[in-house]
């Protein structure tokens, strides 16, 4: 898990693009997304780094990146934001959505 403290250091000091999952308890479609994402990191964890924020334990973060729905996941390359995806998508549509950052 990321907090504010540990966010801009745990993402700036990744070797390779990091995914950040916002997500909620209460979200069924981040229930559907979770083992997705788990599943695309297992499979490529050479190459990815995976992190959730919970939306509820952590406004500061919810509010410094916009975060008007859950689930929503940004990708960091180089510490920098290079992708934003609201809602829950496929394991298909997530891996053609993170070719940029997976070749």
């Amino acid at each position: 898990m990321l907090t504010q403290a540990t966010f801009d250091e745990v993402i700036n000091a990744s070797d390779v693009p990091v995914i950040v999952e916002f997500w909620a308890d209460w979200c069924p479609p981040c229930k559907v997304l979770a083992p997705v994402l788990d599943g695309i990191v297992a499979d490529h964890g050479d190459r990815l780094a995976l992190y959730k924020v919970d939306t509820e334990e952590h406004p500061e973060l919810v509010s410094r990146f916009a975060v008007g729905s859950v689930p929503t996941t940004l990708v960091f390359d180089q510490g920098v934001l290079v992708k934003r995806m609201v809602g829950a998508r496929g394991r298909g549509q997530l891996l053609e959505e993170l070719s940029a950052v997976l070749s």
